[in-house]
């Protein structure tokens, strides 16, 4: 890995920098089949899996999540809003149910980072490159905190970001691109570093200079499919 070609390095966090795409995973399964099971009323309804996690959920905003998956089981909700109570049976209330299942288990078991991602930015912040991360979860601030990460990024591009400043989510290159600019950095000038399809697909969409995926689950060919250039296990790999 050649970083003198790079100025900065953008990080997606859960399943990134931390572990928190299990937390996720375990999130989104507790919710969604406590709700397959209410709102199925005798109907023949396949559970939701962790298949279902990576084709319909992974690296897409919450609600984004909640609209696919519900549209794979034919489910049709009420929209509602992003404030609705996490018992309503609205696109809102699932998804808002989902960020309340996360955070208690997040407050229960706390977060440690991936040690070989901590030796990457190490390496990164003796070397200069600037860094960002670009999350679409809206819990990523509470995330950072917990895992003591917080100090390294000066510059955070989350849910909450996106929906302020009206950025599209993965896949679309909106999120990433922002961060850049915030950097002050350009596209081909910097390192997406990924372990969702639709965050690969977002970095190969904005043209940046490299795209890594990491591969936690969704699996390598699949991750150069979707727009990786290369792939790796453990970020300490791309040390020189």
């Amino acid at each position: 890995m050649q970083w003198d070609d790079y100025d900065a390095a953008l990080f997606d966090l859960d399943g990134v920098l931390t572990p928190t795409a299990e937390v996720h995973m375990r999130a989104w399964d507790r919710m969604f089949n406590e709700f397959l099971a209410e709102h199925s009323s005798g109907r023949a309804v396949a559970p939701y899996t962790s298949d279902d996690y990576f084709a319909h959920v992974d690296g897409k905003p919450r609600f984004d999540g909640v609209r696919t998956f519900l549209a794979s089981r034919g489910i049709e909700l009420p929209e509602g809003s992003t404030d609705d109570a996490p018992d309503a049976e609205t696109v809102g209330g699932l998804g808002n149910r989902k960020n309340a299942v996360f955070a208690a288990i997040l407050e229960d078991e706390g977060v440690e980072p991936y040690p070989a991602s901590v030796r990457l930015l190490d390496h990164l912040a003796a070397r200069g490159t600037a860094v960002a991360v670009v999350s679409s979860s809206r819990n990523a601030p509470m995330v950072l905190e917990a895992s003591g990460l917080a100090d390294r990024f000066e510059v955070v591009v989350d849910g909450e970001v996106a929906a302020r400043e009206g950025l599209e989510g993965k896949p679309s290159p909106a999120t990433y691109l922002h961060a850049a600019r915030l950097l002050g950095v350009t596209a081909a000038r910097s390192v997406v570093l990924e372990d969702a399809l639709s965050g690969v697909a977002s970095g190969r969409a904005g043209d940046f200079g490299l795209v890594v995926g990491v591969d936690r689950g969704a699996g390598r060919d699949a991750l150069l499919g979707g727009g990786a250039d290369v792939v790796v296990a453990e970020l300490d790999e791309l040390i020189a």
